[in-house]
């Protein structure tokens, strides 16, 4: 009885200094995520400029860019996926995965290769574990993501964009990342990158909004060349921001779930180890009951 007393008490004390590590882990993630929000906010007016802008030039002049044009057949597809580089967030980064996997199935069955780069510890670790073979990894930095990420991330994506098929080149780049909505709701999205489609609504611009009229110096081309380079990295980066936000928000949660687990599991052991101590004591004072009534007789 006295043995497994003592294994109530270490299990007690156990999940008491595991309730501590996710009770520390969920206060990092509240206090990091009212930044991480400001950053998605804040990404908002350059992007919807430079939406509205790249929108103006490709409805309005008839430009044949090859950012903008779609090939007549597409071979190979690249996807960029985004997760994040720690654990303890839940089914952030599974969510993520699952989603990916589907746009590959779509893919191989439109009978396109597929390409793949990845962002985050985990998505490395869920490639290396099943042997599975991707160009490039980014890690270091999911859960405060820097501008110079993205750039490096466009400079290698557009490069392999401009190859030929023979090179190794690619017809078309998927993104797969989490779309920041609410502290309880992140979601899963996929967008297409290249061939541009240009989607105000991701960056909360009003649609019915009626376009201003442009007049271009020197050119429409040329000032695609400019604009769609800053257009991609404000995609890019955005998107790094809103699964940098939703990694934060989905470890907070995850860590507050654990956390009253924990606690739960302590009222379990704490019952269990007095109902064992309670049986001790009731048993010696029946031993010693017993020992008085036989020397009495």
């Amino acid at each position: 009885m006295g043995a497994q007393i003592r294994v109530y008490r270490q299990k007690i004390a156990s999940t008491s200094s595991m309730r501590k590590i996710f009770k520390a882990m969920e206060l990092i993630a509240a206090s990091r995520i009212g930044k991480a929000r400001s950053r998605v906010s804040a990404s908002l007016p350059y992007a919807n400029a430079i939406t509205r802008a790249v929108t103006a030039v490709a409805s309005q002049a008839d430009v044949e860019h090859p950012l903008t044009t779609e090939p007549a057949n597409v071979r190979r597809a690249a996807v960029l996926v985004m997760t994040s580089d720690r654990g303890l967030a839940g089914s952030y980064s599974a969510s993520v995965l699952k989603q990916a996997e589907h746009l590959v199935e779509l893919l191989h069955g439109d009978g396109k290769e597929v390409k793949t780069y990845l962002v985050g510890r985990k998505a490395q670790a869920y490639f290396d574990f099943r042997s599975r073979e991707y160009a490039r990894v980014w890690t270091g930095n999911t859960d405060s993501p820097q501008f110079e990420t993205a750039r490096e991330l466009r400079e290698i994506l557009l490069e392999d964009f401009a190859n030929d098929y023979e090179q190794g080149g690619v017809d078309e780049i998927h993104v797969v990342y989490t779309q920041f909505k609410s502290m309880v709701t992140q979601e899963p999205t996929v967008i297409r990158l290249l061939p541009l489609e240009v989607v105000e609504g991701e960056t909360e611009t009003p649609t019915d909004e009626l376009l201003p009229l442009y007049e271009f110096e020197p050119s429409p081309e040329e000032v695609l060349d400019a604009l769609l380079p800053r257009y991609i990295d404000s995609r890019l980066f955005n998107a790094q921001l809103q699964a940098a936000a939703s990694e934060l928000a989905a470890r907070q949660r995850a860590m507050k779930a654990a956390g009253d687990n924990a606690g739960e599991l302590i009222k379990k052991y704490t019952r269990l180890r007095n109902n064992a101590r309670q049986a001790e004591i009731t048993q010696e004072l029946s031993e010693i009951v017993a020992g008085a009534d036989a020397l009495n007789d």
